[in-house]
């Protein structure tokens, strides 16, 4: 261990706070990541990441320096998620909330309606060399979404394991458990993963590498058609199994054809919106701030797309509240 290193956690061990930030402050975009991945929910990983840094304060004098500091952390952390998926009463659904808008009959309800988006801007430098999952995949919405269908257990040995590549034996520490154990619950992980995940219809092509001329003429295709209301020229972006869902509301829907009804009824309303862009998720996202009357515009949700080659796959909703987190305001001025 480097000296530096030493003499910081013998300061923090005494009491240093400085010292204990300047130890710990490496790693909290990737443990908030982490907590993300176990919960879902952006607001929910932000709260337990400050439990898990102070329950690290807290014990650091016990800190024995068996295991890495980042290892002590996400045991911490692991910990305190599972905590949170026990013991916390999830966000409830929401009703429809479009008002002179009638959605069509949902393809189905949804599961994880408390699934929130995670702003790219804090990626930088937070996810390292995954084991098993491409770095963009381990943080789509999609896997993140299939992850918490799986019991809390099996959620954590994955994601230790084949997301950030920990041994099994250390694993069976940081959950106090047995290799055994543990190797078990991967399995099992795996395969309610792989089954939640198969898709029913033709291999996907490869997304456009984000921030290229590819993604962003797709991009742009979309932001005229939406923002002027051109329902023939947004559903052409779309793929045949276009997915949409719009958490907390639990109505999902698949399939060109009733996806084209879900826009023909909001566009038809009269509702037209202004797009900011911004990225969630590795993905393309927008502020979306609806039109009035007075020229003031408010925020009425974020929007994140998943591509596919040169078309949308999927489009997910969320709730105006999730601006904040990526730095967009609650309202615009009028142009």
């Amino acid at each position: 261990m480097e000296p530096v290193t030493t003499e910081l956690i013998a300061r923090a061990r005494s009491g240093d706070g400085e010292a204990f930030r300047e130890l710990t402050e490496p790693y909290r975009r990737e443990l908030l990541v982490h907590c993300y991945r176990m919960l879902g929910s952006f607001q929910d990983a932000e709260d337990v990441l400050q439990d898990t840094l102070l329950a690290a304060w807290q014990g650091f004098a016990g800190y024995g320096r068996r295991a890495s500091l980042r290892t002590w952390l996400y045991r911490i952390a692991t910990n305190r998620c599972l905590n949170a998926r026990r013991a916390a009463s999830r966000r409830a659904a929401k009703e429809w909330d479009m008002s002179k808008v009638e959605p069509p009959v949902p393809t189905r309800l949804g599961e994880v309606v408390w699934l929130e988006p995670f702003p790219d801007a804090l990626l930088e430098g937070a996810i390292g060399p995954e084991a098993r999952y491409e770095r963009t995949e381990s943080i789509s919405l999609a896997f993140v979404t299939a992850l918490q269908t799986l019991p809390p257990r099996q959620l954590a040995v994955l994601v230790l394991r084949d997301v950030l590549g920990f041994h099994a034996d250390g694993v069976a520490v940081m959950l106090d458990s047995t290799v055994e154990s543990v190797n078990s619950a991967l399995k099992r992980a795996r395969a309610g993963l792989r089954s939640r995940r198969e898709s029913p219809t033709t291999e996907r092509d490869l997304a456009p590498v984000p921030d290229s001329s590819s993604e962003r003429a797709l991009v742009e295709k979309f932001v005229r058609a939406y923002e002027s209301g051109d329902l023939g020229g947004l559903v052409a972006l779309l793929t045949d199994d276009i997915f949409v869902s719009m958490p907390p509301i639990p109505l999902e829907y698949q399939g060109r054809a009733v996806v084209a009804r879900l826009f023909a009824s909001i566009f038809s309303s009269g509702r037209r919106v202004d797009l900011v862009p911004t990225r969630a998720n590795g993905q393309p996202a927008f502020g979306a701030y609806l039109r009035t009357s007075t020229g003031i515009r408010h925020g009425s949700g974020l929007f994140v797309l998943t591509l596919t080659g040169d078309r949308i796959c999927a489009f997910s909703r969320f709730e105006s509240s999730m601006l904040a987190s990526f730095g967009l305001p609650r309202s615009l001025p009028s142009r």
